[in-house]
Order: structure tokens, then sequence, then C-alpha cells
């Protein structure tokens, strides 16, 4: 039997490319070994059949924005019980529209640049690319974000109003907002800047209780529908290039 090589040193020899050629290929996901792509350059190969996809490009690979359905009960950030750990192979979308190339590598590192309450559901980003972050971070309050919120309770006499000009979160007066009846049980919010609990707050603040809470939009990125429906909690999709917020 043969001894056991690095793959990129097979790769290599195989299809004549140098060692460093040979590496960028097999993490870029062009390379299988019985089949099955392998991403780890010194994974071990001794007789398996190794195949370079006939479509493989040495060029850089983009980092990856995810766009998950979050359901309630799971932390946007790495807390007990994080959201990230939803987003796997298993679980991408079937009508993911994007057509972008899925490789481990992508979910390595995802942090979430935009705050959802742990009981929200609905859009969460989680991104790789620094200028993902800088723009749902630096431009906050620049980009609105769309919720239906359930509610329960009685609204004050003057509680649209206030809802949607004339409250405060913290201690500082908050922005104008637009917020309408989408039925006699849900609220529509259209809002900049919104903090995690300001909903649930400014609710409160006239007479009413929340039942749940979904995240629609960000900006002009949506959950996103397919011939199915509406992408399904617990799924995902990536963000496709040329898609901004």
């Amino acid at each position: 039997m043969s001894a056991p090589v690095r793959l990129a040193h097979r790769v290599s020899e195989l299809f004549g490319l140098s060692r460093a050629e040979a590496e960028q290929f097999i993490q870029n996901g062009w390379v299988s070994v019985d089949g099955q792509v392998i991403e780890m350059p010194q994974h071990k190969v001794t007789v398996e059949r190794v195949e370079l996809d006939p479509n493989a490009r040495l060029e850089a690979v983009e980092p990856a924005t995810i766009l998950l359905h979050k359901p309630a009960g799971f932390d946007a950030s790495n807390a007990y019980k994080p959201a990230s750990s939803l987003v796997t192979p298993a679980t991408r979308w079937a009508d993911d529209p994007s057509g972008e190339r899925l490789l481990r590598r992508h979910f390595h590192r995802l942090t979430s640049p935009v705050p959802l309450d742990t009981e929200a559901s609905g859009l969460m980003v989680l991104t790789q690319d620094g200028r993902v972050w800088r723009r749902l971070t630096e431009d906050a309050d620049l980009i609105e974000h769309e919720y239906i919120v359930e509610i329960c309770g009685a609204i004050a006499p003057d509680g649209l109003r206030r809802l949607s000009h004339g409250l405060s979160f913290n201690g500082r007066a908050l922005p104008p907002c637009k917020v309408s009846w989408q039925n006699e049980t849900r609220l529509r919010f259209a809002i900049k800047g919104v903090q995690v609990g300001q909903l649930r707050d400014m609710c409160a603040q006239v007479g009413l209780g929340v039942v749940s809470i979904r995240r629609l939009r960000i900006g002009r990125v949506a959950l996103g529908k397919g011939p199915n429906g509406a992408m399904p909690p617990g799924m995902w999709r990536y963000l496709p290039m040329g898609e901004k917020f």
C-alpha cells in the first residue's frame, strides 16, 4: 500500500501545479477525494481517486455573508444557545437563489453585526465580510428595519401617534419611525437604529404587551421567497454578490 501523503502534494503531482496552486484549489473547494469535496490541503490520501473540478479557477474566495431565519429562543451572540449553531450544510435553504458554492470555510468566524432579541425571530445576518460589518454598524442609524409585532392589550388613545414619534428609550428621545396596523393584533414597524429590547419597551409605553416579534427586512435585503414560499425558520441562504443592504 502507498504511504499516505498530503492531498496538496498529490494534487500538485497529478495536475502539474505548484504546491501553492494546489493548496488554493483545495481550499476553494475544487478538489474531491473519492467523490467527496475536501477543503483541507493537509488531508492524507493513499490510493483514493483524486479529481480536480474541470471548472476550477485560481481566484480568491470572497468572504461569505449568510442570511438566517432565526427562530425565537436562539441568541444572536455566542451565548448559551447561539443562532450561529443553526448554520450548517444541511440547513441551507433549498431555494437559495444566490448560486454560491457551499464551502465549509464559510461557516468559520461568522459574526453578527445587527442585534436581534433572543425572543424575536426573523432575518439575522452572519458575516465574514468586513465591508458588510462596517455598513451595518457604522450606518446603523440610516438603515431601515421592518418588523411585524404581534401585540395584546388595548393601545392608549394616542398610542399609534406616540409609537411613530414621541417615545424615549434608555433615557434618550427616539427618532420618528413608521408604525401602522397590519391587522387588529399586529403592528408593522419600519424603524432605524433599533436596539435590543426597544420594540417591547415602546409597546409597553402605550399599554401593549408583546406576543412575538419578527424581523422581515434590513434595508433592501429581505428574508427571501422562493417557488415554495418564504424561507422557513432555521434555514439560511447566502447574500448574493451585488445585493446590498
